[in-house]
């Protein structure tokens, strides 16, 4: 008995699965030729409306040149088939008014004007064929060919790569079948107006597949934007948030001191008293250890060293070192304060402040070599900050991130129930103008604790 190597179980395996391939190749085949009428239909037997839009800059000339382009290939099409045809019948009066309609119609409704245009060249090349001679070419004419090419350029403009090849598919089958069903030797044209009419394709789907990248990048860059400017509000309301929790957290702190610290400055005092108090340092100490655990997380742990991080928010009272450091950068900033300054609420000083320095920034990052004016004004209900700077002595450079800039102002006033008006000065500079009241607005009262 021979003996059988490795060799030959190798090629017997591979011919199993050889064997097994070509049992499933000839139903995969048939499931696909049966599913692609289906698909052809569905991609081609529609009226929808798809009107060829404008072109930047060129606007609408391009549909002027399309309706130029039609006229003259139409007048050229109904000589040709007026010569082929004759004068007595009366299809090339049809044919010549049908081809250009449909490449008229392609401006607006492609996929009918396909249609139109197929039908009509089908029935140019039935009607052509017993009186063209051998020279005339067949079974499409020069100009039915051009206003064909027109149609088959303005679908794949709007339509998907795969519905362009299917109506040109379609396009060179109807030749096909007029070339099979002809009686007489023709000078034909199939091969060459099957390479125009692939050309066609080929050209517009690469300009619609251009116009689609285009617009979804486009679309990529306005999500981009929309995404920054929501990540720059967030990152600025986290750092308001943190500021609130380290203000309020100073006051609970406070009160929690100072309700145990009462009993000592009263000689005798009562047990309501002392149990009220105790009462009070305890709700302090826990509204203040839950304070901490919510916002706490806020803190960003790379925010520098303990001490830094630890530091008292700052106030009015420190603006002076900003302005020294800004005119150590080499900015001209003078300073005047209007009404007598006088303490206010933490949150008032902390975001006045705040307003400030990024004002002051703004200008350092968009204006160099400006003169800027910080002006601060005291008034009975509240405080006006000005910050105006002039158009800048330096190329402006083009800023390289979004920052918070305007969205943390705005973020500020609001949060306190002020005013924010920013905007150019007519030398060419900006200004910003914040009206804060004296003291932030209380909450609006729970409706269930309101209730007597």
């Amino acid at each position: 008995m021979p003996r059988v190597g490795a060799v030959d179980l190798v090629a017997k395996g591979d011919r199993e699965r050889l064997t097994a391939f070509l049992r499933k190749a000839p139903r995969t085949v048939r499931e696909g030729l049966r599913k692609a009428p289906r698909a052809v239909r569905g991609d081609l037997w529609t009226v929808a409306r798809d009107p060829l839009p404008s072109v930047g800059l060129l606007g609408w000339l391009p549909h002027v040149h399309v309706m130029l382009f039609v006229a003259i290939m139409g007048l050229l099409n109904a000589n040709q088939s007026r010569q082929v045809l004759g004068e007595a019948s009366a299809l090339w009066t049809l044919i010549a008014v049908l081809q250009p309609a449909a490449a008229l119609l392609a401006l607006s409704r492609p996929v009918p004007a396909w249609w139109l245009s197929t039908i009509g060249l089908s029935a140019t090349a039935a009607a052509a064929e017993t009186g063209a001679d051998r020279d005339t070419l067949w079974p499409w004419s020069v100009a039915g060919i051009a206003l064909h090419t027109l149609v088959l350029l303005l679908l794949a403009l709007r339509v998907r790569p795969r519905v362009a090849v299917e109506a040109l598919g379609l396009t060179v089958l109807a030749g096909l079948l007029n070339t099979s069903l002809a009686s007489q030797n023709h000078n034909q044209v199939l091969t060459r107006g099957a390479v125009i009419f692939a050309t066609a394709v080929v050209v517009g789907t690469a300009l619609r597949g251009r116009r689609v990248a285009r617009t979804r990048l486009v679309r990529q860059e306005e999500l981009t934007a929309e995404e920054r400017s929501r990540r720059t509000l967030l990152e600025e309301r986290n750092r308001i948030a943190r500021e609130l929790h380290d203000v309020v957290a100073h006051h609970m702190s406070v009160i929690s001191i100072q309700a145990q610290v009462a009993p000592h400055l009263v000689d005798a005092p009562t047990a309501e008293l002392t149990e009220n108090l105790a009462g009070i340092r305890e709700s302090a100490v826990e509204a203040l250890t839950e304070l901490r655990r919510v916002l706490g997380v806020l803190r960003s742990e790379d925010a520098g060293a303990e001490g830094v991080r630890h530091a008292p928010q700052p106030t009015l009272d420190r603006l002076d070192e900003v302005v020294a450091k800004v005119r150590g950068a080499g900015l001209t900033v003078t300073t005047e304060t209007t009404g007598a300054p006088r303490p206010l609420s933490p949150g008032v000083e902390l975001s006045a402040f705040r307003i400030v320095q990024e004002a002051l920034s703004n200008v350092l990052r968009h204006a160099p070599g400006a003169a800027v004016r910080v002006a601060i004004g005291y008034r009975p209900d509240g405080l006006t900050l000005r910050i105006a700077n002039t158009a800048p002595r330096e190329p402006v450079p083009l800023p390289s991130d979004t920052g918070h800039g305007l969205l943390g102002m705005r973020e500020r006033t609001a949060m306190l129930g002020g005013e924010l008006a920013t905007g150019r000065t007519p030398d060419g500079g900006w200004e910003v103008t914040a009206i804060l009241p004296a003291t932030a607005p209380k909450p609006p009262a729970d409706p269930v604790e309101a209730r007597p």
